[in-house]
């Protein structure tokens, strides 16, 4: 109940001022803009990731994870191989709680195609400080092909809750000369 209800109960009946009819065609062509761009970024915007996926066992899927970095492995960090691939040559990574595994060295300017998938939950795949976010899903392996553009020590964070270590589950693609 209102302190002082209007005079007419049947407000919806009353004329809209124009200063508010100017901001109701705003909001409403602004968002008609915002929508119809969102279609035109998809096309524009040069973004756009791979939608190459494909179902896949997860026991099998860390077979060929642990393959792919038993036979490229350069090193070892905290109990994690360091693996440098070649050039052009398909990379995996593995999601589980609370990692990302293997930790990768890449080359500058070359493309990869890097495969992922999770052996347990669904995790997040954040490569950081760029903006490049995919969900990673148990059962599915997903392929994103990435040409790293300058060098340096990139972070893979879990942006998708998977439990009590989510906070802690983090990785490294490394980019070299």
């Amino acid at each position: 109940m209102a302190i002082t209800p209007p005079q007419n109960r049947i407000w919806w009946n009353e004329p809209i001022h124009k200063i508010e009819m100017s901001w109701i065609v705003i909001a409403f062509l602004w968002g008609l803009f915002m929508f119809f761009f969102m279609i035109a970024w998809h096309f524009i915007g040069e973004q756009n990731l791979s939608t190459e996926t494909y179902r896949i066992n997860p026991d099998k899927y860390v077979e060929k994870v642990e393959a792919f970095a038993e036979k490229w492995q350069v090193g070892e960090e905290e109990g994690v191989p360091v693996v440098r691939p070649p050039a052009g040559e398909d990379v995996f990574l593995l999601a589980r709680l609370w990692e990302w595994w293997p930790i990768l060295e890449l080359k500058k300017d070359q493309s990869y195609r890097i495969h992922m998938s999770s052996a347990d939950w669904q995790h997040g795949f954040s490569l950081q400080p760029t903006n490049i976010n995919i969900q990673v899903h148990p059962g599915y392996e997903h392929i994103l092909i990435l040409t790293p553009t300058e060098s340096g020590e990139f972070s893979i964070v879990c942006n998708e809750y998977c439990g009590i270590g989510h906070h802690q589950m983090t990785g490294r693609i490394r980019v070299t000369e």
